[in-house]
């Protein structure tokens, strides 16, 4: 039995393929950058294993740190990891992934490989949620990219939330050209999504995709693991 927790990173899941190979990816980052731990991938929706087989598959008394690979605090995470890891003594669940500067970072990175002007409209596609408070923490992921980009970047939705992602950009299109930033983790059922209500608007890479995890996004669920267990730098 490891001395340390393990850490089981949540996944809200997809049946995209290359959706699945950009969080499995991300995970195998994380386990090599802490040897000797325990790193798991499990899933809350869509995919196998769920979070209690997941659990299963750890042996029997290592405590277990859940970090959802999930952008904002919705129900997912204040319901649903809880629910599902109650039958498991020793677990300990992190935060969401957002927001964090990191994740600002990352998106800049992934705005810069498309066709972009200084003076372009920015919109940020999110998933939205039926929780306030996820689609809160949205919007402060938008407005720490407006921080560091200096102009304005409007939220759009793709779904339980408004605006939806089509009206946002349609709004900020009389301001002049637009290019949307995409606040999804991998590429999936939204991410097709916002291409398609974009319309003729570029619309920027996931977090991530076919190449390496961004190493920004690897120390976060490090950090969140970390913190949650305890450790100290």
């Amino acid at each position: 039995m490891t001395s340390a927790p393990a850490l089981l990173a949540i996944s809200h899941g997809t049946s995209s393929p290359t959706g699945q190979a950009a969080v499995e990816a991300l995970v195998a980052a994380v386990a090599r950058r802490i040897p000797g731990v325990i790193v798991r991938l499990g899933h809350v929706d869509v995919q196998q294993p769920d979070v209690a087989a997941s659990l299963d598959a750890i042996p029997e008394g290592t405590p277990v740190v859940i970090v959802p690979l999930l952008l904002s605090a919705g129900y997912h995470v204040r319901v649903d990891l809880r629910k599902q890891s109650a039958g498991r003594e020793g677990v300990t669940i992190a935060p969401a992934l957002g927001p964090d500067l990191r994740l600002v970072d990352v998106l800049l990175t992934r705005l810069a490989t498309v066709d972009s002007a200084p003076d372009d409209a920015i919109v940020l596609a999110v998933a939205g949620s039926s929780d306030e408070r996820a689609n809160e923490d949205c919007r402060e992921i938008g407005r720490m990219l407006a921080a560091r980009v200096d102009r304005e970047v409007t939220v759009g939705f793709l779904a339980a939330a408004d605006p939806r992602l089509d009206a946002a950009v349609a709004a900020a299109t009389a301001r002049g050209r637009v290019v949307v930033a995409n606040y999804l983790l991998a590429p999936g059922y939204f991410h097709d999504l916002a291409v398609r209500l974009a319309g003729t608007s570029p619309v920027a890479p996931p977090l991530l995709g076919a190449d390496e995890p961004p190493a920004a996004l690897v120390e976060l669920v490090v950090e969140r693991y970390r913190t949650a267990a305890g450790f100290s730098d």
